[in-house]
């Protein structure tokens, strides 16, 4: 989805734009500014700076300096990783990949193409398999199970996009995946019998991957901080440096997007992956349960 000029009128709005406007937008309302200020700093109009700061439109290198220069910030990391922010989101806005096959998909879409861009992924998962460890058979029982589909013929591309995420585990430049899943997940019978033993064994090969990691946390391990609910830390550079967090919610997709979100997610899931069995012993439990299918 690339945003256009904004002086043409027609703009995107991006996980990653409104994650770099929303910081933007801090600085400015820490110094007492308004967006009036900013514009003058930039030769552009007030709308400009307003579509900038909701992330509507991606933003140049130059401005985010100057910016940072009326604002007074001079911490060189920080400044760094706002045009770290920038760059990953204008890489993202250019991208024209497969997933754009699926317009019927919108949410996948943009899942998709940001983690085609992330470095990495921490993922907690309470009741499925990760999307990107799913067998095909798996997959599509998952998807006629959540029984939401307006139109079933749907589904078959669902399965093949859910598919072809799988290729970055195994690309030139491989995603780093941590996958943390509860036991029950393991043990529910999606598809049956035969599609959760061939779905147990897919995850104990892709485990063998060097940038794969996988973890159980047991039914034995009680209340846990995972129980409020699934999600994944988006990882575009270094781990904490620039992470966004994602969510289903049964109505729609929810981005949480701001430095703080990220941040308690990802120290929410060091605790649920602390309690986890450790990766070996992980292993040896799913092959047991994939043997007493």
């Amino acid at each position: 989805m690339a945003g256009r000029n904004p002086d043409r009128g027609v703009s995107v709005s991006t996980v990653l734009a409104r994650r770099l406007g929303g910081e933007l937008l801090r600085m400015r309302e820490a110094r007492g500014m308004r967006q009036a200020h900013a514009a003058e700093a930039l030769s552009a109009s007030v709308a400009k700076v307003a579509k900038m700061e909701r992330g509507l439109v991606p933003i140049r290198d130059p401005d985010i300096r100057a910016l940072c220069h009326l604002y007074g910030e001079t911490d060189g990391p920080a400044i760094r990783r706002l045009l770290t922010l920038a760059w990953t989101d204008r890489e993202r806005r250019k991208a024209h990949g497969w997933w754009n096959q699926y317009p019927q998909l919108p949410a996948m879409v943009e899942y998709v193409a940001l983690e085609d861009i992330a470095t990495s992924i921490r993922t907690w998962q309470l009741a499925f398999v990760p999307g990107l460890l799913q067998t095909p058979d798996y997959a599509r029982a998952v998807a006629v199970g959540a029984g939401s589909w307006d139109d079933p013929s749907d589904i078959e591309p669902f399965v093949e996009a859910r598919l072809a995420r799988q290729t970055r585990l195994r690309s030139e430049r491989p995603l780093e995946l941590w996958a943390v899943v509860h036991e029950g997940a393991l043990r529910q019978l999606v598809g049956g019998r035969d599609v959760m033993r061939e779905q147990l064994g897919h995850l104990l090969e892709l485990a063998r991957l060097d940038t794969v990691k996988v973890q159980v946390v047991p039914w034995l391990a009680g209340a846990n901080p995972g129980m409020i609910g699934s999600f994944s830390v988006v990882s575009f550079a270094e781990p904490g440096a620039l992470d966004v967090v994602h969510m289903d919610v049964p109505s729609s997709t929810l981005w949480l997007e701001s430095e703080e979100d990220a941040s308690r997610h990802g120290r929410i899931f060091d605790r649920i992956a602390r309690i986890g069995l450790a990766e070996r012993n992980a292993l040896d439990l799913i092959e047991t349960i994939r043997k007493e299918l």
